[in-house]
């Protein structure tokens, strides 16, 4: 059975995500620290929807040492998540991954990042739409950038109908507020949208392990 099918059984569901906080006056908007990067570690940015998705996710990987949500692929300085939301900065929102190439290659993470997201709807994971949801990855060096093409032709044979993923040299990154960030840890028993969609990607994340 094709990745595509089974997805959709998942991304269907509806979600209660929502551009403005849940209470905006006990958020703090702060802009979040900018990831530190240890000697012999490498950084790819990842776009897959909902950064609360994916960074809860990625975050379970051996071998990942950070990740941090955020904004990439935009026109505008020090976004904030309402401008991305509103489609007038140009932004996905994303995840900065920083990880250890010699406990997880750059190959490891790219396969999870095929498997934690449907590559092939644009500008949508779900219920979740806007061009700030697209998917995409932005590479840190050349070498990034050839095994990313190879590796996306090599997930297509996973899913029925064509990816659409961008591949593009990564831009300046803007980590998002720290509200956002860990958010599905520390909002998992109240929010709906953590146990309707982020759960049931982190229960796939340890079946497969």
């Amino acid at each position: 059975m094709k990745r595509r099918s089974m997805l959709s059984l998942l991304l269907l569901l509806p979600t209660l995500a929502s551009c403005e906080p849940e209470n905006p006056m006990i958020k703090d908007e702060t802009p979040a620290a900018m990831p530190k990067v240890p000697e012999g570690a490498e950084v790819v940015t990842l776009g897959a929807g909902c950064f609360w998705c994916i960074e809860a996710a990625f975050k379970q990987i051996p071998g990942v040492l950070s990740v941090t949500s955020g904004y990439m692929g935009g026109t505008v300085k020090k976004p904030t998540y309402q401008q991305v939301c509103e489609e007038s900065t140009g932004h996905a929102e994303v995840v900065q991954v920083v990880f250890d190439p010699k406990k997880a290659s750059f190959d490891t993470v790219l396969g999870w990042f095929w498997k934690l997201h449907d590559p092939t709807t644009l500008n949508r994971q779900g219920a979740d739409q806007g061009t700030q949801y697209r998917s995409a990855i932005f590479y840190s060096t050349e070498a990034q950038k050839t095994a990313a093409e190879e590796s996306k032709k090599k997930a297509q044979a996973d899913f029925s109908d064509p990816i659409v993923t961008e591949i593009t040299k990564a831009t300046e990154f803007w980590p998002a507020e720290n509200y956002h960030q860990d958010y599905y840890f520390q909002n998992k028993n109240k929010n709906g949208y953590c146990r309707m969609v982020i759960e049931p990607k982190l229960k796939k994340l340890k079946l497969d392990h």
